[in-house]
C-alpha cells in the first residue's frame, strides 16, 4: 500500500457521471489510491462501491484535506464555490477538469453583466456566498486543466481519458431503433429538426426512435401531436418523467445508433460556448461507453471515426449506418483506458 500514489477526486457539485466514470476505471488500479469526496447530492447518484468515499461539501473540504497528505487533487467540477476551490489550488497541486472553456475565461464585468440576465437569485447568492468573481484565478492558478473530450486539448489544455466502451455487441432488433440520448430540451438539441424529419419520413423500413431523456413543455406537445400523425411502420418512445440509470442503459444497448442533433451553439452562465470547440457534449461519451456510432450534425467539428455526420436524406442513412461497424474495444477498451489515464495522472504528479 505505501508504494502507491495517493490521489483524490473531488466532487461536490455537479457532474456525478464524470466521478463515476473515474471511479470505475481507477478501482482496478495498481498504481494509485484514490479518496473520494462527493457532497451528498452526488453520492446519492453514485453506483454502491468499495472504493473510499467520504461525505464532504464546502464547508469541511479544506478540513479535510488536511488530514492527509495527497499527491494530486483532481477538481471534478468548479461551476461554484469558488472561493472554496480557490484556497484548495493555492494550497495543493490541484487540477481541474473544464467543462467550459469561454465561461474558464469570462472577465468580473462578463460575470457581473450576466448575474442580471437570468437565474438572478442563484447568481447573486454565487457572487455573494460562493466568490463568483474568483472564478477568473481559480482556473488559471490550477497546476494542470484538464478537458475530457481530447480534441479540446491543447498545450493549456491536457486530456484526461474517462470513456471506455462497456459493451459492444451488436443488437439484433426488428425495428431499426435510433436513440436520441440527453434532456428533451431546444436549448442544448434541435429536436425541432428531428420532429421536422420524423413527420416528413417516407419509408416501408420499421423505425423506433426513442427520446432518452425527461420530456417537457412544448417538446412534449410536439411530441404528442407527432404520435398522433405517424405511419403504422414508425414507433416513437418518450418519457415525461427523469429516465432512470436502468432505462437509460436498457435503451442505449439496444440502440443500432446514436441520433445527437446537438446545438452548434449554447450558453453556459450567459456566456457563449460551441460544442466541439470550447464545450464537449456528453453524447461523445455516450457513443464510446455503449460502442455506439452517433450521426452528429453537419457542422460538428471531429476527427473521430464513429461521429458521423448527417446527410441531407438522415433517414436513408440510418439504413446504410445500421450494417457498418467501428471496433470500440480496440481503441476504448478499459485496460488500455486505465493505463493512458495513469500515465496523464503520473505526469500531473511530477509537474
Amino acid at each position: 500500500m505505501s508504494n502507491l500514489k495517493k490521489i483524490t477526486y473531488i466532487e461536490i457539485d455537479t457532474h456525478a457521471e464524470v466521478a463515476q466514470d473515474f471511479m470505475e476505471i481507477m478501482q482496478d488500479s495498481s498504481e494509485f489510491d484514490v479518496d473520494y469526496y462527493f457532497s451528498k447530492k452526488i453520492k446519492d447518484q453514485i453506483k454502491e462501491s468499495e472504493q473510499n468515499i467520504f461525505l464532504s461539501d464546502s464547508s469541511m473540504i479544506l478540513d479535510q484535506l488536511k488530514l492527509k497528505n495527497y499527491d494530486l487533487i483532481i477538481i471534478g467540477t468548479v461551476h461554484r464555490y469558488f472561493n472554496t476551490f480557490q484556497a484548495v489550488i493555492q494550497k495543493y497541486n490541484s487540477s481541474v477538469i473544464v467543462h467550459n472553456l469561454n465561461f474558464m475565461n469570462a472577465s468580473r464585468l462578463d460575470l457581473m453583466r450576466s448575474i442580471f440576465k437570468e437565474d438572478m437569485i442563484y447568481r447573486l447568492k454565487l457572487w455573494w456566498k460562493e466568490g463568483l468573481f474568483y472564478s477568473s484565478k481559480v482556473y488559471p492558478k490550477a497546476k494542470n486543466l484538464l478537458v475530457l473530450d481530447e480534441e479540446l486539448s491543447s498545450d493549456q489544455f491536457k486530456f484526461l481519458p474517462l470513456f471506455y466502451t462497456k459493451i459492444n455487441k451488436k443488437p439484433i432488433n426488428q425495428d431499426l431503433i435510433i436513440v436520441i440520448p440527453g434532456g428533451v430540451s431546444q436549448k442544448r438539441r434541435d429536436y425541432n429538426h428531428v420532429f421536422k424529419i420524423i413527420r416528413n419520413m417516407k419509408t416501408d423500413e420499421k423505425f423506433t426512435f426513442v427520446f432518452l431523456g425527461k420530456v417537457q413543455g412544448n417538446e412534449l406537445k410536439h411530441l404528442e401531436n407527432l404520435v398522433l400523425n405517424l405511419p403504422q411502420n414508425v414507433t416513437i418512445k418518450f418519457f415525461s418523467e427523469r429516465v432512470s440509470q436502468n432505462d437509460f442503459e436498457n435503451w442505449m444497448q439496444k440502440a443500432d445508433l446514436l441520433w445527437c442533433p446537438i446545438q452548434q451553439q449554447t450558453e453556459f452562465f450567459s456566456q457563449k460556448e460551441i460544442y466541439g470547440k470550447t464545450k464537449m457534449t456528453g453524447n461523445l461519451g455516450d457513443a464510446i461507453k455503449f460502442g455506439k456510432l452517433a450521426v452528429f450534425p453537419k457542422n460538428y467539428s471531429s476527427k473521430l471515426e464513429f461521429i458521423i455526420l448527417e446527410q441531407k436524406n438522415v433517414i436513408e442513412q440510418f439504413k446504410e449506418l445500421k450494417n457498418s461497424h467501428f471496433n470500440f474495444q480496440e481503441s476504448y477498451n478499459k485496460e488500455t483506458v486505465r493505463k493512458n489515464l495513469e500515465k496523464v495522472l503520473n505526469s500531473l504528479i511530477s509537474i
